[in-house]
Formats: structure tokens, C-alpha cells, sequence
């Protein structure tokens, strides 16, 4: 499978390791930075690793800034990214399997390089499960994505 990857100035670190741990585990990487711990916005990766994905370069991304938060914000302000940002081994995985995440975002000054790794081996060898329940939300969420505007006049209060 083919892996974009990107991160910030303060995943760069926790980037480097898991670059090497998705080559690995037998997949391609396309690195699209950042190339050192020099400041930059993670917004300008999130979009970078956006691009290649939804170019079908990519079929998955991993992404990472300080806390995850930032960089999860902003990948998910992209139609067609689902981007999570995980702590724990379920949650990568569980985020594949239910939500059909595509991005796995991380937090390099939270999470330690062991759990990392597992959290890499987790999403990228999980599968969307299709199940009609889970299909159904991701429609919803879909739905959301092509007209917020009517999805939120659809609300009746």
C-alpha cells in the first residue's frame, strides 16, 4: 500500500521512526515533510498529505504535529479525509474498521515511539468492515461534507 506521510516541526522526530517502521511492514512511504525540527504551520502537511490521498497517490496517510489536535483539525476540514487522532491501539484500528478513517493522526510530544509503531501496524492492517450500520453513518457524514448548510438546516429545533 502506499503511505503519505507528513508532519510538523514537532512530529518530526516520532516521523522519522515510523517512516521506517511503514517501509517495514512492506509498505511504499511518500514523505511530504516537513525535513527537519525547524518551525513550520501544520495545517500546510495536513493539507500537502491531503492532496496525495485524495489524488489516489495515497491510500492512507499518517500525520503529525505536537498534540495531534491541530493537525487532525485541520486534515479534517478536507471532503474526503477522516482523520483520527489516536492514543491507543484500538482506536487506530477501530477508526478503520467503523469510520473508514484514512488519515491516522498522532501527537510526537505525546506519544512514545512503542506505541506509535503499534498504532501504525494497527491502522494500516485494518479494513473498512462495510457493515450496513457503519456504511450508513459514514453516508451521514458524507452528506455533511457535500452541503453542511442543508445538514444543518435539516435540524428542527
Amino acid at each position: 500500500m502506499n503511505i503519505v506521510m507528513a508532519s510538523d516541526h514537532a512530529g518530526f522526530e516520532l516521523k522519522t521512526t515510523l517512516v521506517e517502521t511503514v517501509k517495514g511492514l512492506g509498505h511504499t512511504v511518500i514523505d511530504v515533510g516537513t525535513d527537519s525540527t525547524e518551525p513550520v504551520d501544520y495545517p500546510d502537511f495536513a493539507v500537502r498529505l491531503a492532496a496525495e490521498i485524495l489524488a489516489g497517490r495515497a491510500e492512507r496517510g499518517i500525520l503529525l504535529c505536537g498534540s495531534g489536535i491541530g493537525a487532525s483539525v485541520a486534515a479534517n476540514k478536507i471532503p474526503g479525509i477522516r482523520a483520527g487522532n489516536c492514543e491507543d491501539y484500538y482506536s487506530a484500528h477501530q477508526g478503520v474498521e467503523h469510520d473508514d478513517m484514512n488519515v491516522l493522526v498522532l501527537g510526537g510530544r505525546i506519544i512514545g515511539p512503542m506505541p506509535a509503531i503499534e498504532m501504525c501496524g494497527a491502522f494500516l492492517g485494518a479494513r473498512f468492515t462495510g457493515e450496513p450500520r457503519h456504511e450508513r453513518r459514514l453516508e451521514k457524514v458524507r452528506a455533511i461534507e457535500r452541503d453542511p448548510a442543508a445538514v444543518l438546516g435539516s435540524i428542527s429545533r
